[in-house]
């Protein structure tokens, strides 16, 4: 018994040594584990709690998916700081003894950690803002796709491929994007067509109406809409304009049905579609040919 008692004491006294000091604050091996856990502790403990407010207690409420993540994640942020607050007190540590470091840690972000803060600032802001939400579509830069994640740094948008990219949280702020469903999913769609000169007008305005009315996925309310917009270099270029609500992430397999439907309506019906062409007109002088010798012979032994 008396041996264990020197083992324990002297285990003790290894973790009760002082290891540095902040200010006159002693910090002890003890001190860095009950940090280390405790620390761990409150970010495990505050995810937990974010995904069962998001997903079991503000999925009950008639709130968004995005409304949640956004409440989950700003609950976790006040949890993650009140509580690293506390435990750096109950370890002992005078926060006053921080200023040294914190004047450190502020000269850093002013130069290394700029771009890190800048991202964390905005993050707060689409939350607040929600300038875009969980399952919005949108397309940042050369980025498109789904939201499915909006966190402190960064956002994650998944592609029709199944890509996840990692799209830093300033970018939604400081660039132009284009969100297709903030409002509601209702979006027009503009799909040109060009046809041969020559060709009938008005059957070209019947022909892509019915394909936008053959189609399921277009909506008739508001409904489709033919719009001549230019008389080009090859033919007529004209432009059908469908809305739809059902294939706004997938808007890439709607222009294709259409564009499909629309060159068999056109075959069917004897409407060419132009090719590029140029008229090349020759003002006095001759315009001479001439066949290179082997080339002849090659044709020749073909």
């Amino acid at each position: 018994m008396r041996t264990l008692n020197l083992w324990f004491q002297g285990f003790k006294d290894i973790l009760n040594t002082q290891l540095f000091a902040l200010g006159t604050t002693p910090v002890t091996l003890w001190t860095i584990i009950y940090l280390f856990v405790f620390v761990y502790l409150l970010f495990f403990l505050s995810g937990k709690l974010r995904k069962w407010l998001v997903e079991e207690a503000l999925a009950k409420t008639r709130m968004d998916l995005g409304v949640r993540q956004a409440t989950g994640s700003i609950v976790r942020y006040l949890l993650l700081v009140i509580g690293l607050v506390v435990i750096l007190q109950t370890a002992g540590i005078d926060l006053t003894a921080l200023n040294v470091l914190a004047g450190a840690v502020g000269i850093g972000l002013g130069f290394g950690l700029q771009n890190i803060v800048s991202n964390f600032i905005s993050g707060l802001i689409i939350l607040f803002e929600r300038p875009i939400k969980v399952g919005d579509r949108v397309e940042v830069g050369n980025v498109e796709g789904d939201v499915v994640h909006i966190g402190g740094r960064s956002t994650t948008v998944v592609t029709n491929d199944n890509i996840s990219i990692i799209v830093p949280n300033s970018k939604f702020i400081v660039e132009n994007v284009v969100n297709w469903s903030h409002n509601e999913n209702l979006v027009r769609f503009r799909i040109p067509v060009s046809v041969a000169y020559g060709s009938d007008a008005p059957l070209v305005q019947k022909l892509l109406l019915e394909v936008a009315a053959e189609n399921s996925n277009v909506r008739s309310d508001p409904p489709p809409a033919v719009r001549l917009t230019e008389f080009g270099d090859s033919g007529l270029h004209f432009e059908l304009r469908a809305w739809s609500s059902t294939l706004v992430h997938r808007k890439g397999q709607l222009v294709s049905a259409l564009n499909f439907a629309i060159y068999d309506k056109f075959a069917q019906h004897g409407i060419e579609i132009p090719f590029s062409q140029h008229d090349l007109h020759f003002r006095g002088g001759r315009l001479e040919v001439r066949v290179v010798e082997g080339l002849e012979k090659a044709e020749e032994g073909r």
